[in-house]
């Protein structure tokens, strides 16, 4: 899963790099992407992702599987070292090791258990939150640079931890009949669907780190919450403090690699620019239509 979505990270925010900057909250953004074979396949990655962490959400606690997914900024690190030869700063190599150090304690702190079911009222307040996070959107895709692209990300965080969140007690149906009649299968899709294209509105403003860091720090903690309190998640006795440093650990290292995040791709529509050797985790351009 991890692998997945850093693979996907980085097509996706390739294909966001050649595509004209969206000012607003155009659900059309997804059919130009959807035009780009990069995108397709950052999208194919994304779905492999999206349906081994289903699985993993049967038996383990959200707090680990989210801060999992979020670590999957640090395999989109390493393939742009490989792969489009960014350079790497010993304060990233240090940041990737927090990381991998802090997802190893929530392996040692988790206790595998199935869900609870969810209640109603659970239900009918993730429901009103589809509404929400598109009003958010609406607006926050006004903003431009480094604000739009934050807060864009905070929002498909919020997204993406609703549809996590929905997901956990889904994984209990064991009938396709039930699978497909559960309100909480239609939840996750929409509040995916919703996620995606803030998170491609993210990508076109600055940096895909910081649009994925926003998005990880912002989704990853809801979820836990939720998780421990309503879905009966478990934290192995003893082990609540490796469980809380692992958590917050894994959350700073994403943030904090954000600090070396600058524009590398550039739009069609742009004049390309001399790049900086000295980037680090360079990704997405800041480009205007015209």
């Amino acid at each position: 899963m991890i692998v997945a979505y850093g693979v996907a990270n980085l097509l996706q925010s390739m294909a966001a790099a050649r595509t004209s900057v969206h000012h607003t909250f155009d659900p059309g953004l997804l059919v130009r992407l959807a035009g780009q074979r990069t995108y397709l396949l950052g999208i194919a990655c994304q779905t492999l992702g999206f349906f081994l962490a289903f699985f993993a959400r049967r038996d383990l606690p959200l707090f680990l599987v989210q801060a999992s997914v979020a670590a999957g900024l640090g395999v989109t690190a390493v393939l742009g070292v490989l792969l489009l030869k960014w350079s790497l700063p010993a304060a990233e190599v240090l940041l990737l090791g927090v990381l991998l150090a802090g997802i190893t304690a929530l392996v040692m702190a988790a206790e595998p258990a199935h869900s609870r079911d969810i209640e109603p009222v659970v239900v009918l307040l993730l429901a009103a939150s589809v509404l929400v996070m598109a009003v958010g959107g609406f607006f926050a895709a006004r903003l431009h640079g480094a604000l739009g692209s934050v807060v864009l990300g905070s929002l498909a965080g919020i997204d993406f931890s609703a549809a996590a969140i929905a997901a956990r007690p889904l994984t209990n149906e064991h009938s396709v009949a039930g699978f497909l009649t559960n309100p909480l299968l239609y939840l996750v899709v929409i509040h995916s669907l919703v996620g995606q294209l803030l998170l491609g509105l993210a990508m076109q403003r600055g940096s895909t780190t910081a649009a994925v860091a926003a998005m990880d720090a912002a989704g990853a903690a809801p979820a836990a919450i939720v998780g421990l309190l309503l879905l009966g998640d478990r934290i192995v006795p003893g082990r609540g403090w490796l469980a809380v440093v692992g958590f917050v650990a894994t959350l700073l290292a994403v943030i904090a690699l954000t600090r070396y995040a600058e524009p590398q791709h550039h739009h069609a529509t742009t004049p390309p620019r001399r790049a900086n050797p000295r980037a680090g985790l360079r990704a997405m351009p800041t480009a205007r239509s015209s």
